[in-house]
């Protein structure tokens, strides 16, 4: 007899960009770093990772679920590879002096404990990506993929100065709103969390 409802295998296309997105994190985080920061090609090269990143991010979850291909491996690798590839965005931003290093800490937090609690009750409480969460990433990953773009760099030809100033400044703006929103998602998280192993609990009395 033919197995009904089999598992997917773990070796599919979105597994293979997750585990993809992971080994692009220590390259990424090279090629921000070069120079100190301070090489408009790295930063460059840095910036079309990060971009490869987000949108494979989009691609394996959006392929995961279209062909029924959730897997165990997936619901544990694909936030650890978000978290890599945005927190090594947050450190090396700040290595380079253009993120506060209080704005990374207090996001990295957020987003580990989250990640680390979602992994936890994985089984047991079933906590789905609020529209809140999206709103959250939607702009991270904007203001990170744009603050790592070289922007105030001194070698750029002059005319590039004026617009790169108010570039940067934009995309702080983006990570302000990213930053209330990092907060403000986490604490309906926690929230969410809370409310439902309360009611678990009650109805295991």
């Amino acid at each position: 007899m033919t197995e009904v409802g089999a598992r997917p295998s773990n070796l599919n296309v979105p597994n293979v960009l997750t585990t993809l997105r992971i080994v692009m994190v220590p390259f990424f985080g090279w090629a921000l770093l070069m120079d100190g920061g301070d090489s408009i090609t790295w930063r460059l090269v840095a910036w079309a990772l990060f971009v490869v990143a987000m949108i494979t991010d989009k691609i394996d979850g959006d392929l995961a679920r279209k062909h029924n291909l959730v897997t165990d491996f997936g619901k544990v690798a694909d936030p650890i590879a978000d978290k890599a590839i945005t927190g090594m965005a947050f450190i090396g931003l700040s290595i380079v002096g253009d993120v506060w290093w209080w704005v990374t800490i207090v996001v990295l937090l957020r987003e580990w404990s989250v990640t680390l609690l979602r992994l936890s009750v994985l089984k047991r409480v079933v906590i789905a990506a609020a529209d809140l969460g999206k709103l959250k990433t939607t702009f991270q990953a904007l203001a990170l993929g744009g603050l790592v773009l070289p922007l105030r760099d001194p070698d750029l030809p002059s005319w590039a100065e004026a617009p790169g100033e108010v570039l940067f400044y934009a995309f702080q703006a983006c990570l302000a709103v990213a930053v209330v929103l990092t907060l403000w998602s986490g604490f309906e998280f926690f929230r969410g969390v809370w409310r439902q192993r309360h009611e678990l609990r009650g109805a295991a009395r």
